[in-house]
Formats: C-alpha cells, structure tokens, sequence
C-alpha cells in the first residue's frame, strides 16, 4: 500500500513538473539586483512575483501551466520592460537582455514572435509622436492598420495576434477603430477557439467580438476593411444621428474640425465655408464639420443659427473625443481633403487653398 502511495505520488509529482516552464534569464551589465514578474490577467497586467538576480544579472524562476492556457509575462526593472514573454508549451525558455529593454529569446517560437510585434508596436508609437505634421501622422497610422490587419489574418492560430488586436493610439482609442473589424474579430476569434477553446484571453476576445458585432452597420459589410485610405468616423449630428464619413458618396470631402467657442472659428463657417458649399455642392463636394465641444447645446444652436446645411456631428467629448486621436489633430481649426475616398490634400490652410483645389477637381 505504501509503495503504491509512493508511486502515485511521484506521478503527480512528474506529471506536475512537466507542465512548467523555466524562464533562464541573463540581463547584461546587470548585478544583484530585484525585478517584478507581471502576468497578463485579459484586461489588466498583476503583480506575479519578484526574483533577484545574482552577480552576473542571472535567475531562473518556475511557472506552472494549465494545459490550454498560455500565459503572456512581462519582466520589469523598474519602470523599464526587459522582456515580454508569451509561454504555451512547458520546457526551458533562455532570455539574453540589456538594461535599455532589448532581448532575444531562445526556446519559445511564441515568444519571439510576440518580441517582434512588441518592437514594431513600440516603433509605431514612436513615429508617430514624431511626426511633422497631421498629414504624416495619418499615412503613418493608415500604413500600420493595413500591415497589422494582414498580420493577424495570416496569423489567426496564434495567441500573438490577441495583443495586437488590443492595440491603441492613446488611451481609449483603439487601432482596430473600424467598424468592419468586427469581422476581422470574429474570424481570429473563431480560428482561435479551435486551439485553445479554455483559454480566459480567447473568452474575452469573444466578448469583445461581440460587442463590435453589435455596433456593425452591416450594410457596409466589407467595403471598408481592406481599403480603408482614412480613419472612420461615425459621430452624432444636430439630432442626435450618427453619420459615418465612410457612407458619404461625395467626390470630394472637406473634414473641418473645429470648436464653436472660438468666435473667429465660427466666422469661418459663414465667410469662408458657406459661400464653397453653395458654389460646390451641387457638383459633388461635402463637408463633414466635426465640432469638438463638450456643450452640445451651444454648438447645436450656432449649426442652426448660422444655416450649416453640410454633415455637422459632435460627440460631446471636446478634447477627449478619439477623433482628434484618429487624425492627430493637435490645434484647431484643421481641415484635410478627400478624393474619391482617398486622402488626396492634407493640411488645408486658406480658404484661396482650398478654392483653388476645388477648382482642379471638380
């Protein structure tokens, strides 16, 4: 009997050890000191443990693994993120980093990929905050949508994509900002339910799915999602209906942003605007005017007082609104071109500018 025990024992205890993982780390120029290990919880990262190093930058630490559920961990000096780990499969992971946040990874084909998606996430942001102008900024964010929508269409199997399907330009604003990437969610997600049906991150990306499922306008289904030249906007107009500036059919758009609480700004509706609208609309040109205001109200009666019979929306949020965050609208009042649904003139400035563009096109 007692031998039986011993043997039952020392298969659980086999059993136990073959689903860990080993995480062997070496950060360079690094001596004895602590770092905190994070654990991915859906929507939030916690506090998993605190190692510390020896001499020579050097720990091992131990995790378990629920079978079917991959873990995604993160090693913190400090502020500094060393290394993002995405651990599937038990074994012996080896991490080689620097102090700066630079690593390598050998022994997890995951993890190094998520070390790739991390970099170019990082590289995106960075570009972004440096560029120039509006115009820069959003060919830059255009171009990341794009490769990010082929990456995790490519990638639908694996858990890396679930990251980058969270991604945001800022707080509250999300990469995927598109309406028709709800059917981007829902494919990924259904690809991944048939790896890791359990998995608490494929659960929450159903939740997710769903809800941006609940907000498609399916009559535009697909028309947006592979060839989207601009962020889309879907804002609430004067009577509280959202219009979405990929459903307008005009050849040529005008997106104005500005605010009603600048007296100038609200002379450049009628003494510029106005007069372009009356002279250019019948021949295919629109005005999609996005107040940013949190006093609705007000806004409201100046589009009324004023006769602004072009798309006028506001969604109450002024400075917040992800609007601005979408086309990286820094100072008001901004205006940029659409052609035929592409981006064709950015950084309107003038009204003899703008005249001049219309003459061309129209």
């Amino acid at each position: 009997m007692k031998k039986s025990l011993g043997i039952l024992a020392a298969l659980l205890c086999l059993c136990s050890c073959a689903r860990k993982v080993s995480i062997d780390m070496n950060v360079e120029a690094l001596g004895e000191e602590k770092l905190a290990l994070y654990k991915m919880d859906v929507a939030h990262s916690q506090l998993l443990d605190s190692v510390k190093t020896d001499k020579k930058g050097h720990f091992s630490y131990a995790l378990p693994l629920q079978k079917g559920q991959p873990e995604f961990i993160y090693v913190y000096r400090g502020d500094v993120r060393l290394a993002s780990l995405l651990l599937e499969k038990p074994g012996k992971v080896e991490v080689k980093a620097d102090t700066l946040g630079n690593y390598s990874v050998i022994g997890s084909e995951s993890s190094e990929q998520f070390r790739l998606v991390e970099k170019e996430y990082a590289d995106f942001i960075s570009q972004m905050r440096s560029c120039e102008d509006n115009a820069s900024a959003v060919k830059t964010y255009i171009n990341y949508y794009r490769g990010r929508l082929n990456y995790v269409l490519q990638n639908s199997k694996s858990m890396v994509v679930v990251p980058v399907l969270f991604q945001t330009l800022s707080e509250g604003v999300p990469v995927f900002s598109q309406n028709t990437d709800a059917i981007v969610f829902r494919q990924v997600c259904d690809s991944l339910k048939t790896v890791y049906p359990q998995s608490r991150f494929v659960r929450a990306l159903e939740a997710e799915t769903k809800a941006r499922e609940r907000n498609l306008n399916m009559a535009q289904v697909i028309s947006m999602a592979q060839q989207a030249s601009f962020p889309e906007l879907s804002l609430p107009d004067v009577n509280s209906q959202k219009v979405s500036l990929s459903g307008l059919n005009s050849k040529v758009i005008l997106l104005h942003f500005w605010t009603n609480s600048d007296p100038e700004q609200s002379l450049f509706n009628t003494d510029v605007l106005k007069p372009l609208y009356e002279k250019y609309h019948k021949k295919g040109f629109e005005i999609y005017s996005v107040c940013v205001s949190t006093d609705k109200a007000a806004w409201a009666s100046v589009v009324k007082n004023q006769g602004l019979d072009w798309i006028n929306v506001c969604d109450g949020r002024g400075s917040a609104s992800s609007a601005l965050a979408l086309y990286n609208v820094k100072s008001l009042p901004y205006s940029l071109l659409i052609c035929d649904g592409e981006l064709e003139s950015l950084d309107i400035k003038g009204e003899e500018q703008l005249r001049s563009l219309l003459d061309k096109v129209l």
